[in-house]
């Protein structure tokens, strides 16, 4: 019988983004979680999920996927990923952890990871601080002031 979550390709971790105007930060997350298994399998959010916590995304979902695809890191892409993980997706993926960045309160990890957090697969590994896509795109827009 196979151990869940551990193929002939190793074990799954999944992690789960946006990628809007992937920067140093999204490659930070996307190492971090490699280190916890053998097999990055990534979720890439929809437009509309992005929307519904934060801004829509400037780059449309299929150049966000292209870029993450790209990325040394990722073993694999899921895209348009569900908002909310279901124990069927994590079963269907075969995942054996689920990481995400050190800045989630215990309830947003509850909402959004649930199954995986009452399976204890939840792993957390450190934010880079001062790095996001709404910063880099006010460096854009500061620039672009500072050049008129």
């Amino acid at each position: 019988m196979e151990t869940p979550g551990v193929k002939g390709d190793g074990t799954r971790v999944y992690v789960d983004m946006v990628g809007d105007l992937f920067h140093a930060g999204h490659v930070s997350l996307l190492r971090g979680a490699r280190r916890h298994g053998d097999w990055l399998v990534v979720g890439v959010l929809s437009d509309d999920a992005a929307a519904a916590y934060k801004r829509r995304p400037i780059m449309t979902l299929a150049e966000r996927v292209a870029v993450i695809e790209s990325c040394r890191y990722v073993d694999e892409v899921v895209e348009d990923a569900p908002m909310l993980l279901t124990e069927d997706f994590l079963t269907r993926h075969d995942i054996a952890a689920v990481v995400h960045g050190d800045d989630l309160s215990p309830e947003g990890a509850e909402t959004v990871y649930g199954p995986a957090v009452a399976a204890g697969m939840l792993r957390y590994v450190p934010r880079t601080g001062g790095l996001s896509t709404t910063r880099v795109i006010q460096r854009v827009l500061d620039a672009s002031s500072s050049s008129d």
